[in-house]
């Protein structure tokens, strides 16, 4: 038995309504190709991957969470951190892949193999094989512990149970529900050693991504858990809904609750990213023409103005330049008094100017993020 979707209440149906929307209005937003659509997927992907880690106790930078995403090397994570993030990286490739895949099928070893990449820097971990005793949570400022998992001799029957219900049971739950509930029940079972955090996540970004409507990149909730107090509340109904024992038969609804207020949340967070970067991409690029700079330099500008690290090889990359060239731009940049310098050699990177950041303001305000529930009651 697995816990349950639970009667969705009318001020869940409109958030509910209100989400799917906006995601709607997003797949036209994107659908047509823009010059800053790519950095600003990037950007969500690198997001996601901090988001996720940085729940589990590892911490990436922004810059370095974009490196894992264009496979350059990181400048201040440490290696068992990186191993971390770079498998982490792999698996929701991997799902973004999976979400297009004609031959997709629900399986153990789909599981095991997102799972394996993620864990494969740990053999001891047993990456890609359910845990072979019990499972236990305990929290890590006092040792408490808070959550005990099922039997080792029931994971395969409840990972098959859960397996079939993503088949095709209960065909009519919306999608983000269906989502949320895969990300509990998988949480709660506890098939792994470790990672089963990261890989409920994961899993709950698949169910979307194999949706088809829209990338996973824009509609992830990972970014959203690792955000502050966001975590705390995210263990807290995890605590609450799902007790500290597997106990299927608890009420679920304030799990679903949670789940699409982040939704809704984390899509009004990406309407107003795609908004700022369409606004930031014509205020460059004007002011590129103006100084009579090439106009694939705005690619370099918007990234410092949103206040990312400019490298001269993921730069390089993005327009697929030459090395010559990629270096010419970039020197323009800092005589044209937009870009500073930092670090040498190796270790040297670019950011906006003062005058850079001041040009950016006007089409970088943010709005308010609200939480649905707050105005319906």
């Amino acid at each position: 038995m697995l816990y349950s979707t639970p009667t969705l209440t009318g001020a869940d149906e409109r958030v509910l309504a209100e989400v799917e929307a906006m995601r709607e209005a997003l797949r036209y937003q994107v659908a047509e190709p823009r010059r800053w659509s790519g950095h600003l997927r990037r950007s969500l992907i690198a997001h996601a991957i901090q988001g996720s880690n940085s729940i589990e106790g590892y911490q990436v930078g922004l810059d370095d969470a974009v490196a894992a995403v264009t496979g350059v090397d990181p400048m201040e994570t440490s290696p068992g951190t990186w191993d971390v993030i770079t498998g982490y990286r792999d698996a929701l490739t991997y799902v973004r892949q999976l979400g297009q895949s004609r031959e997709f099928a629900w399986q153990h070893m789909l599981l095991n193999a997102l799972h394996f990449m993620m864990m494969r820097h740990e053999l001891t971990k047993w990456p890609g094989r359910y845990r072979p005793g019990d499972s236990y949570v305990d929290e890590a400022n006092t040792g408490r512990r808070v959550y005990t998992g099922p039997d080792a001799d029931e994971v395969p029957s409840l990972v098959s149970e859960l397996i079939d219900w993503l088949g095709g049971a209960e065909p009519d739950i919306p999608l983000l529900v269906r989502a949320s509930m895969a990300h509990l029940n998988l949480v709660k079972i506890h098939p792994w050693r470790d990672g089963n955090g990261r890989m409920s996540r994961c899993l709950h970004t698949l169910v979307l991504a194999r949706d088809g409507v829209l990338a996973p990149e824009f509609s992830s909730i990972e970014e959203w858990l690792g955000a502050g107090r966001n975590t705390y509340a995210y263990y807290d109904v995890l605590a609450e809904v799902g007790g500290s024992t597997w106990q299927p038969a608890n009420d679920t609804g304030p799990w679903i609750r949670f789940c699409l207020s982040a939704h809704h949340q984390q899509a009004q967070l990406v309407r107003q990213r795609i908004d700022q970067a369409a606004r930031l991409w014509e205020l460059l690029d004007n002011r590129v023409r103006q100084d009579g700079l090439p106009e694939r330099v705005v690619s370099a500008l918007q990234l410092a103005a949103t206040g990312g690290r400019v490298r001269r090889t993921v730069y390089q990359q993005d327009e697929s330049l030459t090395d010559d060239q990629a270096v010419r731009d970039l020197r323009a940049l800092l005589r044209s008094g937009l870009l500073e310098q930092r670090g040498q050699t190796r270790g040297r990177y670019y950011v906006a100017s003062t005058a850079l950041r001041e040009h950016a303001t006007p089409a970088l305000r943010p709005t308010e993020i609200i939480d649905p529930y707050d105005r319906l009651r």
